[in-house]
């Protein structure tokens, strides 16, 4: 008899909502985390698979000295055009979408969360997802917490917020919600109650 495969659950959330904070809380209840975000960090660094076919599409001015993708440079350009950002995902997203499904496949853990930033943007992510959950907060919270973190201007930001799903497509989409806008210990206990359902597949 073919073993029971977990249950996969797709995390996401808009720009400062505390999806990695949340990711490492199930990753201490012992779940798989398969992080897109690492995927891609990885494809792009020094060496890395996607990165011929970066240097071909865009040239020597996204690449640094060592060799990796300029995340500012790309961030201009692609949000600059979005053109730009088609020709960088065309790249990106079949190879990120190849090697997290072979982690995910590969997971012993009792469920995985597959952590995609723009997943309800992907159109696609859905069917490969038993459950979506959705890391919560107002506009304003991410608003201060990127600019606080990456010290980034509010009209960045705001840019970077405009170039994802609306916080209203993100709820519409979700399964279970997880309130990030209270302190810590409240956020701790919303992960512990989900971790006893997605043990108990729901």
């Amino acid at each position: 008899m073919m073993p029971k495969r977990p249950l996969v659950v797709g995390l996401t959330g808009g720009i400062g909502s505390g999806k990695s904070l949340v990711a490492e809380l199930f990753r201490e209840h012992g779940a798989a985390i398969v992080d897109t975000d690492v995927i891609a960090r990885e494809l792009t660094g020094p060496g890395g698979a996607a990165m011929p076919a970066i240097r071909a599409a865009f040239g020597e001015s996204v690449i640094d000295v060592r060799g990796a993708l300029d995340r500012a440079a790309m961030r201009a350009l692609a949000f600059g055009d979005p053109a730009q950002r088609e020709r960088l995902e065309a790249i990106l997203h079949p190879m990120i979408r190849r090697q997290s499904g072979e982690e995910v496949a590969a997971a012993s853990a009792p469920y995985v969360m597959l952590v995609v930033p723009l997943l309800v943007e992907s159109g696609t992510y859905r069917e490969r997802v038993d459950r979506v959950l959705v890391v919560d907060c107002s506009e304003r919270t991410q608003l201060g917490r990127v600019m606080a973190r990456n010290a980034l201007a509010a009209d960045a930001v705001r840019a970077i917020m405009a170039a994802q799903a609306t916080r209203a497509e993100r709820l519409a989409a979700a399964d279970d919600v997880i309130d990030n806008e209270g302190d810590f210990a409240a956020l701790r206990r919303q992960v512990d109650e989900l971790d006893r359902r997605y043990r108990g597949a729901v």
